[in-house]
């Protein structure tokens, strides 16, 4: 299974990103994903997480009301929209996932990780 992010960029505060990730060698509706940040000299910070079926998502309280998190199971594909980015975001994100009917914020318990992309907010 390899997991492949796009979407990453250069945005000033206050602005918006759209992430994607894409899931490629096996079905994606198998595994819960979740999307995960690092920022240099920071642990890795869970963001969010969505069920297999997509009907079950959390998220972390930092993004909570401004990220949203999304997937397309027949594209194999992940999402996360993030809004009102913050200069204190800068950072590479994650997407993940495991083969799992469960949520989970956990990064130790996800399987696959895409290489990340680089979010940089500008002040």
């Amino acid at each position: 299974v390899r997991l492949v992010e796009s979407g990453g960029g250069r945005v000033q505060a206050g602005g918006s990103l759209r992430l994607s990730c894409i899931v490629e060698g096996d079905f994606f509706s198998r595994y819960t994903a979740g999307w995960f940040r690092q920022a240099p000299g920071k642990e890795r910070e869970f963001l969010a997480t969505i069920s297999f079926s997509g009907r079950d998502i959390d998220y972390a309280d930092s993004v909570k009301g401004r990220f949203t998190i999304s997937r397309d199971n027949p594209k194999n594909t992940m999402f996360l929209q993030m809004n009102s980015l913050r200069s204190e975001e800068s950072a590479v994100y994650y997407c993940a996932a495991v083969e799992s009917p469960l949520l989970t914020s956990r990064d130790s318990e996800y399987e696959y990780w895409g290489q990340g992309t680089q979010v940089t907010v500008s002040s």
